[in-house]
């Protein structure tokens, strides 16, 4: 492994913190490249249980060096109490192993405000976004008048940009939510705070990756959410305001893409998802409250309960297209332990005709009848499972069956949460 990409390759939640936290043991360098604090990872070491939202997973090792890329956009506050709550915990985090992009847009209040007064105007036709102003920033970035890392470490021109932007934003909610905006010295001396405090971290990380690359450095990326979250690939609108396919890595990091060795694609035994959309394969029955129970499907970041269903191979054959996923890695295998059947979506069927496809129509999709094979259950318990070869014969076929379905071979399966209940099928 040199430069290796894991990507989500469902609605995210598929366990990629874990995944993260085991391979970066294994690299030098790890790459937060695309999101905000409004995803996060849980990664569990010796008992403890750590939940980053802006940090690398990598960050529990303290020979590392961890970056939070351009791509990123980056709440302050978030980010350094994020900081504290690691350092609580006996987690280093310092000017060496941590870096911050110069280029990472910032996220303000006034952000945060506009996705809750958005989300509340659009009533039941609301995203279910989280609400930390993470689409509000980015489009502030696309409409050029958003405020970088760069910008916050120097007074002056921080001062005149926020200004500008205070003036726009405190228009708009009067003007049209009929609400208070927000006081200029308020923020920009909150901010000033935080920029001091954060001077130590920000640097060109674009410069740094290159070389770092250069030296033959092992550098991991790690995305936020998932495919199916993507601007451009996911279920539109449902998505989130950045890019976590393979693609993104070279654009919220500032490499070429002919430096990525390696894309590991992170799956679920089952699917998941948050907030609202067509899910095809979605249970709403006694199973769907198994697995949410039994794999704890709440969000990390906000405390809500996932919907759950089967797994769905149209989804991950898209994912796998769209990301250049080389190998996969199944994740949660151990939560179908129990279940006396398990189904696998092969395809869909609209109007009698098999769609193989993954459509980009949402009217489309929800028009979606999953086409299912049913495969035997087990109910060993594999969480001590280290090997293969030692499964119950039935979990074997069914990742056999998975690999034949998609056409890319399980590198990592994750019998566990805790980092070493985790089956290695190939070396990094």
């Amino acid at each position: 492994m040199s430069v290796t990409v894991i990507v989500g390759t469902q609605w995210g939640d598929e366990g990629k913190g874990k995944i993260t936290d085991y391979l970066a043991e294994r690299s030098e360098v790890v790459v937060r490249y695309q999101g905000g604090n409004n995803a996060g990872h849980t990664v569990e070491k010796d008992g403890v249980q750590y939940k980053l939202h802006l940090i690398p997973s990598g960050i529990l090792y303290p020979d590392k060096i961890c970056v939070i890329g351009n791509g990123v956009v980056v709440d302050p506050s978030a980010l350094l109490k994020e900081i504290e709550d690691l350092k609580a915990k006996g987690v280093e985090v310092k000017e060496d192993n941590l870096k911050i992009s110069d280029r990472a847009h910032v996220v303000f209040p006034y952000h945060i405000k506009e996705d809750e007064l958005e989300e509340k105007g659009k009533g039941d036709e609301d995203l279910g976004t989280t609400k930390k102003g993470i689409g509000p920033c980015y489009r502030d970035k696309t409409e050029r008048i958003g405020i970088r890392m760069c910008d916050l470490m120097n007074a002056e021109v921080f001062r005149e940009k926020l200004k500008k932007n205070l003036e726009r934003k405190n228009k708009i909610f009067k003007d049209i939510y009929g609400e208070e905006g927000f006081d200029f010295e308020q923020i920009f001396e909150t901010y000033r705070e935080y920029a001091e405090r954060l001077r130590p971290y920000v640097t060109d990380t674009s410069v740094l990756l290159y070389n770092l690359a250069k030296e033959g450095k092992k550098i991991l990326f790690e995305g936020a959410q998932g495919t199916l979250l993507d601007l451009d690939f996911g279920t539109y609108p449902y998505v989130t305001a950045s890019h976590p396919v393979a693609g993104g890595a070279t654009i919220g990091a500032g490499i070429g893409p002919t430096m990525i060795d390696n894309v590991i694609g992170v799956v679920k035994a089952y699917t998941t998802r948050v907030g609202k959309g067509p899910f095809p394969t979605e249970l709403k029955d006694e199973i769907g409250d198994f697995l949410r129970e039994k794999g704890y499907e709440y969000g990390t970041t906000t405390g809500r309960p996932r919907r759950c269903g089967w797994i769905d191979i149209v989804m991950l054959r898209y994912a796998v297209r769209v990301s250049g996923i080389t190998s996969l890695a199944l994740t949660k295998l151990d939560t179908l332990t129990g279940l006396e059947k398990i189904k696998i979506c092969t395809g869909y069927k609209i109007n009698g005709k098999i769609i193989e496809d993954f459509p980009a129509s949402l009217e489309e999709l929800k028009m979606c009848e999953p086409i299912y094979e049913e495969m035997e259950g087990w109910s060993e318990n594999i969480q001590d499972v280290r090997s293969f070869e030692d499964l119950p014969l039935n979990a074997k076929k069914y990742v056999k069956r998975l690999e034949e379905l998609v056409g890319v071979e399980f590198s990592i399966i994750s019998v566990g949460p805790e980092r070493e209940e985790t089956i290695v099928l190939r070396n990094f």
